[in-house]
């Protein structure tokens, strides 16, 4: 996939899990964009690993079953990124 779809998937799936999630995470759209985009390798890697059984580093496809998984990843990594800074902040 090209980086202008990674991009276009990245800020879709970085706003959705951004308005799915509880509470403030902040950023602004480049942000937002980044989230999306790990969030798409996460939850491309979660998909293959619970489908094929092995551990790849993929990203997922533009398309709604991509977009789908990318959020679900977007909503993991913003899980772990309050773990990280909320330590941070002690």
């Amino acid at each position: 996939m090209n980086i202008i779809a990674w991009a276009i998937l990245g800020l879709l799936a970085g706003a959705i899990a951004k308005a799915i999630y509880p509470g403030a995470q902040g950023g602004g759209i480049i942000a937002t964009i980044i989230l999306g985009i790990i969030g798409a390798f996460i939850g491309g890697t979660l998909y293959t690993l619970l489908t094929a059984g092995t551990l790849q580093l993929t990203a997922t496809t533009l398309s709604i079953p991509g977009l789908f998984v990318a959020v679900i990843g977007a909503m993991v990594a913003i899980f772990l990124w309050g773990l990280i800074a909320r330590n941070n902040d002690v």
